[in-house]
């Protein structure tokens, strides 16, 4: 009997613009190799196709390469609706697995689509223009024309069966677990406060795409209240709100206290996460909320907003605040500033909580949806 033949629609993928989604991608394929009896085939635009083939796991996997640019997403789509099913019929796949949330109409083939997170039902506005027409019109549609769906937290299932109708029994939830790589070598402290102007305080971070349902501006407000020495630190791919973000920093008169210094790189990523004495994630609304494992993963505590997926994630290992009420929000993060003792708890559990999140067991979810989609 031969391998199951899984393409991979890789067409979103856009190196270092395309956050939590790109980790998921990139950490999904070597998990999905390490299984027995399944073969790959990558479809990727011609941004995303050098990235992948410079994996230590490429030679393991087909790398298709279809004439689009990554960078423009109306290209992306309609390559996706008429490029790609195409391209999955003359690889001779046996499955379509569409790993951004959208799908072809007419894949030709049965297909099963990971929706990452409903944020545009919820948020309109963090969808600007064309996109967000785009996500009203091709989300649904992908939901219909696929046999299931994968969703990233219980959260994301219950707005994929209430916003989208669709029937619970065919919504698979499969986990994220932590991107970062232990052979990355942090860039040290020292390095990292002189490229970025941090001085000597405390740090806060908060690793987060610079769009509204993620609730910057709030966060911002909440620790112009703070009367103690720190220096937030917000790295995160960049948007068109990124000037707006920065009006209102310089509106509260934090530039010497905040630094939006946006898509960075594994190892200073790593850096930060090292150096930082507490985590902070304010988000209105999230798929899964992938920095905060990772923080947790590393052992830095961690407070957060107590919304949508956020608390499947963090478990009892994270100090909890409404992200509307902005007392609350300075609150917890004095606490997490001038307690010890409630840092070392939290980073404890944080490591435990974090160590039940892996990518075999995501690999594993995501081989018994592909089951069930040819089953069915």
């Amino acid at each position: 009997m031969r391998p199951l033949k899984v393409g991979l629609n890789l067409l979103h993928l856009v190196p270092g613009h395309t956050g939590g989604s790109e980790i998921y991608a990139r950490r999904l394929i070597p998990a999905l190799l390490e299984g027995a009896g399944t073969d790959l085939v990558l479809f990727a635009p011609r941004e995303g196709a050098p990235a992948l083939a410079a994996e230590p796991w490429a030679g393991e996997a087909e790398i298709v390469e279809l004439p689009v640019r990554g960078a423009s997403r109306p290209r992306r789509v309609l390559a996706e609706q008429t490029l790609l099913p195409r391209a999955a019929h003359r690889a001779r796949i046996d499955l379509l697995h569409n790993l951004f949330t959208t799908a072809p109409a007419v894949p030709g083939v049965p297909q099963v689509t990971t929706i990452l997170d409903l944020i545009y039902k919820r948020f309109p506005e963090a969808h600007s223009g064309g996109r967000s027409l785009g996500m009203r019109t091709l989300v649904p549609i992908s939901a219909k024309r696929s046999k299931r769906i994968i969703a990233i937290s219980e959260a994301t299932k219950s707005d994929v069966v209430s916003f989208l109708r669709v029937d619970p029994s065919h919504v698979d939830v499969t986990y994220l677990a932590p991107g970062f790589s232990d052979e990355i070598d942090p860039v040290p402290e020292a390095a990292l406060r002189e490229r970025h102007s941090l001085g000597d305080a405390p740090i806060i971070l908060s690793v987060s795409a610079h769009r509204p349902h993620k609730n910057l501006e709030r966060l911002i407000d909440a620790i112009a209240a703070i009367d103690r020495p720190f220096v937030l630190v917000i790295p995160g791919y960049e948007t068109s709100w990124e000037e707006e973000l920065a009006a209102h920093v310089r509106r509260r008169g934090l530039q010497e206290r905040v630094r939006l210094i946006g898509w960075i790189g594994d190892a200073e990523l790593e850096g930060l996460y090292a150096s930082a004495t507490c985590m902070v994630f304010p988000s209105l609304a999230e798929g899964f909320g992938l920095p905060v494992l990772e923080a947790m993963a590393r052992g830095l505590p961690v407070t957060c907003s107590n919304a949508t997926s956020l608390p499947e994630v963090a478990g009892e290992a994270a100090l909890y605040f409404d992200p509307l009420d902005m007392p609350a929000v300075t609150g917890a993060i004095e606490r997490l500033l001038g307690e010890d003792e409630l840092r070392e708890r939290l980073a404890a559990a944080g490591r435990k909580q974090a160590a039940k999140f892996t990518w075999t067991r995501t690999a594993e979810g995501t081989l018994r949806s592909y089951e069930r989609t040819l089953a069915s």
